[in-house]
């Protein structure tokens, strides 16, 4: 019976010992994914700078370059085109830099992971120490004394212990890291979220213009395919308007557009991109969900506009992201959807 149990503890810190090796391997890949983002967000870094000061050397010929003269007004037209150039140049920076900062965050994310699973293997180990132990000191009792079998079962018991504490403060120090790169990768995003809102938000709704929205848009989906999580893409319309417009005024139009995105938002997280796509039209990832919950989240949409702006209402397509898909398949399916609900709506 001895012998069985000493052979179960022994498989158990084997298997301890095994899942140990491969939360360390964990841990190691996911430090090098956060080293070469951060490697890379340091190149896009330097890259924008090096994009800024080529803007304020155009900026600078523009000035320079203000006289009647025609060679003059020929290079000032020539810096007029550079400078677009450089703050495409930026602006597409910028995005590169806020993906690379998600990538941080997900990386931030694993390690923490590999954390608690190194936790609970230490764990499992001080628990194999402790009836270790346990079995040592009754086999001393039984003994009456300490003979050299049973203070070899102690040591073993000490150091099996020993081993579970050490594993164990590494898995906190791994959580303490990892909550801390975490926490460091979000500012990151934060931060290159409030420049490309600050340069690319659209001025009534304070939704994304529909070019930098697109590029949001397809940096979700690609989040969503890495991680394996659902993505809800919905293609939403205003209703009527025009008629609004006709009816109350521009700026009761206005309103309804400020109305319905506030409620979109409300029912939104944080980091799922809202983008004004067309004059009345907007577009909503809805990440690490599936259509159930998305349809539920459009109905409390509803519930919340009839509510605080009775007049208003809204056409909404819903399209699950699959595999293999593109931006441009994605919005193709939702706008199909739309359709649908509108021909359905009409009937």
């Amino acid at each position: 019976m001895r012998w069985h149990r000493r052979r179960r503890r022994e498989r158990a810190d084997q298997t301890a010992s095994e899942a140990d090796q491969s939360t360390a391997d964990a841990d190691q890949t996911a430090s090098d994914v956060d080293q070469s983002a951060s490697d890379r967000d340091q190149s896009l870094a330097d890259l924008d700078q090096r994009s800024s000061d080529r803007d304020q050397a155009t900026a600078d010929r523009e000035l320079a370059a203000h006289s009647p003269d025609q060679t003059a007004q020929h290079d000032y037209e020539a810096s007029r085109a550079e400078r677009g150039e450089g703050t495409l140049e930026r602006r597409a920076t910028r995005a590169a830099r806020a993906q690379v900062a998600s990538e941080r965050d997900q990386a931030a994310r694993r390690r923490d992971e590999t954390a608690r699973k190194r936790d609970r293997t230490a764990e499992e180990r001080d628990h194999a120490a402790e009836e270790l132990d346990h079995e040592a000191e009754r086999l001393a009792r039984e003994l009456g004394q300490t003979d050299d079998r049973t203070a070899a079962a102690l040591e073993a018991a000490a150091i099996a212990r020993g081993r579970a504490a050490n594993v164990r403060g590494r898995a906190a120090a791994d959580r303490e890291r990892a909550a801390a790169d975490r926490e460091a990768a979000a500012r990151d995003r934060e931060q290159h979220q409030r420049e490309l809102e600050h340069a690319e938000l659209d001025e009534l709704t304070g939704a994304y213009r529909r070019g930098l929205g697109a590029v949001a848009l397809g940096n979700e989906i690609e989040r969503a395919k890495r991680s394996g999580t659902g993505l809800v893409l919905a293609y939403v319309d205003v209703d009527n308007l025009k008629t609004v417009n006709d009816r109350h005024g521009h700026a009761a139009g206005d309103a309804l557009l400020r109305d319905v995105v506030s409620a979109l938002r409300s029912r939104l997280r944080p980091y799922d991109p809202l983008v004004r796509w067309g004059g009345d039209e907007f577009l909503c990832a809805i990440s690490e969900t599936e259509l159930e919950d998305a349809r539920g989240r459009v109905d409390e949409v509803r519930r919340l506009l009839a509510e605080t702006q009775p007049s208003a209402s809204i056409s909404v397509g819903l399209a699950a992201l699959r595999r293999g898909d593109t931006v441009e398949a994605l919005i193709g399916r939702a706008d199909e959807s739309l359709l649908g609900a509108r021909a359905t709506a009409g009937s």
